[in-house]
């Protein structure tokens, strides 16, 4: 039994397999819709989610199988003080697999710990979120045709955003590509991405503030909103919620062929006249999302791909 904790417990051939799987489904959709008949995903949402938490039904539905969970801790028996362990034992009884969320780093390792059924982390805290990476990566690779040889800059914020910390682990194990960091000081990526990951890793990357002298250079440009979330006091959230927007200006800046990419939800961190860019595959990206989830359960339950 496998589960999914960070975007690193797959191989890069593994990764490649699985994105191709999910290529597959994306255009042979039918022929997967009933390889998971009689299976239960369990989606256990300690925090607010709206993408992932339907994408996670969205998938399991559209493979035949069926849904069951609770969208936020208030709404399970951890208002009632319950522990990871003994939810997951329980909910080990009742699914075949499980997507869970939490605010708190390293639940998803817990409860993998206790569990019986393969365990899948949907987000935990800032710290990862190897869906939305593995959604990245296939966005990438069908907007681009590679994950190598490729300039990637991630803006906005850096130091809270598990999805920059997992897209930045994920792609450093592919050949050639260079990272541009873009936020303010208070927002830069942890020193143990910085260190450990990049630096350890000899990639190459640069620090700066300003998104408009960068995005030139660019192949892809994931930017992110500053999370509300993840502060201790709402002025420092007021004070940087705004240090970034993407607008026509700055996209008229960019190369033709230099895609945007966003794990969502959006605030103002780019402007809506910037949907109708072609090069705007934020809402592509989280279609991805679905065939991705659709890949990584099959995967993960070992169940019979369609000839």
């Amino acid at each position: 039994m496998r589960h999914l904790l960070n975007p690193l417990d797959f191989s890069v051939e593994e990764t490649n397999e699985l994105l191709t799987l999910a290529s597959d489904i994306e255009h042979n959709l039918k022929k997967y819709a009933h390889v998971c008949d009689g299976k239960k995903l369990a989606t256990l949402f300690y925090e607010p989610s709206t993408r992932t938490r339907l994408s996670f039904e969205s998938a399991m539905l559209s493979l035949g199988g069926s849904v069951l969970g609770f969208s936020s801790a208030n709404s399970s028996s951890a208002a009632k003080g319950e522990s990871v362990a003994d939810t997951i034992r329980m909910i080990s009884c009742y699914a075949d697999i499980a997507a869970m969320r939490h605010p708190k780093e390293g639940s998803a390792l817990v409860a993998s710990m206790h569990s019986q059924i393969p365990v899948i982390n949907a987000g935990d805290g800032g710290h990862q979120h190897p869906t939305q990476t593995l959604t990245d990566l296939m966005t990438i690779r069908s907007l681009k045709g590679r994950l190598d040889n490729l300039t990637i800059g991630l803006c906005g914020d850096l130091k809270f955003g598990r999805t920059v910390h997992s897209l930045i682990n994920a792609m450093v194990r592919y050949p050639n590509v260079r990272f541009v960091l873009i936020s303010p000081d208070e927002l830069k990526v942890p020193e143990y991405i910085r260190e450990d990951v990049l630096r350890a890793k000899g990639i190459e990357f640069k620090e700066v503030s300003n998104l408009d002298a960068a995005i030139p250079e660019l192949d892809i440009l994931y930017m992110t909103r500053v999370q509300k979330e993840r502060f201790f006091n709402e002025e420092d959230y007021i004070r940087l919620k705004d240090s970034y927007i993407l607008d026509k200006a700055k996209m008229d800046l960019a190369k033709e062929d230099m895609y945007v990419l966003h794990p969502l939800p959006r605030v103002n961190e780019i402007s809506t006249e910037v949907d109708d860019d072609p090069r705007a595959a934020y809402f592509r990206q989280a279609q991805y999302g679905v065939y991705v989830r659709m890949a990584l359960i099959m995967t993960l339950l070992e169940v019979e791909k369609p000839c």
